[in-house]
């Protein structure tokens, strides 16, 4: 079972490492000026914070060559601090620009021709449904190695 869960949270967190490189190449390519302001907007707030996610799957994968029960929880607690609340904090940031789109069809920031608020609420919802996986199989994978340590510890 917890080469199982291994291989899907290894899968999720590649997933997330996608999202994160992403997000860095628009903040590089905005930052840097690389491509002219109306191809790529600046980014929005809760991009900055949401950059350190990186965090937690570097303590997922470490946890895994020796079943490290201490980095898989400390990848779940940072997931939570460096994932999930940014975007949580980024939905709400972005709400009013979604709601102004939807009510009058104006937007002001686009990437790529696209609306900024539509593409990044479409990355927060891609974004919320990995780290809400990763969550799910980490806690099935602690519950996992905690009961094979209780078994080890009974003999």
């Amino acid at each position: 079972m917890s080469v199982a869960l291994k291989s899907e949270i290894k899968k999720l967190i590649y997933m997330q490492v996608a999202i994160w490189l992403l997000l860095l190449a628009q903040m590089c390519v905005s930052h840097l000026k690389l491509l002219p302001h109306d191809q790529v907007a600046m980014p929005y707030q809760w991009e900055y914070p949401y950059l350190l996610s990186i965090i937690p799957s570097l303590f997922g994968l470490m946890s895994f060559p020796r079943n490290n029960i201490s980095y898989l929880v400390l990848s779940m607690i940072s997931t939570g601090l460096f994932s999930v609340a940014p975007l949580i904090y980024g939905s709400m940031e972005m709400f009013p620009m979604a709601q102004q789109l939807y009510r009058h069809g104006k937007a002001y920031r686009f990437i790529f021709g696209a609306s900024a608020v539509s593409v990044m609420y479409l990355l927060v919802v891609v974004a919320v449904q990995v780290h809400g996986w990763q969550l799910y199989y980490s806690k099935k994978l602690l519950d996992s190695w905690f009961t094979s340590t209780q078994e080890k510890k009974k003999k």
